[in-house]
């Protein structure tokens, strides 16, 4: 058991949370009890995922999607109210970190994807790519290529066991990859022009559809949860491990 702020201090230490311009506050979001002794991971503060901790009889909660963004109206109703009422009833802390998690070299969401995949990234700045280096550029850790998008997006769905979304106009094989977990379509260009064959994230609109058709690199989406369902729980048990700590993973089911 140690006390929150020994914590809160252990995941900045690990996530760096000054380095990056985010869209919300990283660190300890809703302050509970003191002393903490057991940590819930989940991908984001839901409903569903607090009245979980709240069941695992969780000290602290850690997650990818915390319950504060920029552009919020600051009122305390609805979901809102709900969610704070579970967590200040309980007196459980929460703790989120958005950018820091998706980036962390070896336990964000970005590395525990790709290690999911098969996927490595290529050593130093020439394995990122985009805003704040947040994109990963690499291939199969074996070597070689998926063949064609086609076997990229069939070996995805089989991975994750969701459908994909691939949009591509090019017959050739798939060496180099780029990817960036959750709602990171803004971030094709980027890989289009860091020499991708193909871009693997969470989510599409509609102008990466036309980029790719245009560009001949394939596009590839197979769900904004699906993408970031690695990083919380890697971090989580690190830090865990560290202090002696109790950690479970609760996976909330999210079709998006």
């Amino acid at each position: 058991m140690i006390h929150r702020h020994q914590l809160l201090a252990a995941f900045d230490t690990l996530l760096e949370p000054a380095r990056f311009k985010d869209y919300g506050p990283n660190g300890l979001q809703v302050e509970g009890r003191a002393s903490v002794a057991k940590i819930v991971s989940g991908v984001t503060a839901s409903r569903a995922l607090i009245e979980a901790a709240i069941t695992a009889r969780a000290d602290a909660i850690f997650v990818h999607h915390g319950l504060f963004w920029r552009g919020q109206d600051g009122t305390v109703t609805g979901w809102m109210k709900q969610r704070l009422a579970l967590l200040l009833g309980a007196d459980i802390n929460l703790f989120a970190y958005h950018l820091p998690l998706d980036a962390h070299p070896l336990l964000g969401n970005n590395a525990q994807f790709g290690l999911q995949l098969g996927l490595q990234a290529l050593e130093g700045v020439a394995g990122r790519f985009g805003e704040q280096d947040l994109g990963f550029l690499g291939g199969r850790v074996e070597g070689g290529s998926f063949g064609s998008a086609r076997s990229l997006a069939d070996y995805l769905q089989h991975v994750l066991n969701r459908p994909v979304v691939l949009v591509s106009a090019s017959p050739g094989t798939i060496k180099k990859i780029a990817w960036c977990t959750g709602g990171a379509q803004g971030y094709f260009e980027a890989a289009i022009a860091a020499g991708a064959d193909a871009f693997i994230t969470g989510e599409i609109s509609e102008p990466q559809a036309h980029y790719a058709r245009e560009c001949g690199v394939a596009y590839l989406a197979c769900g904004h949860h699906a993408s970031e369902r690695y990083g919380a729980p890697a971090v989580a048990a690190h830090v865990a491990a560290q202090f002696g700590l109790a950690h479970e993973f609760i996976d909330i089911d999210n079709p998006a």
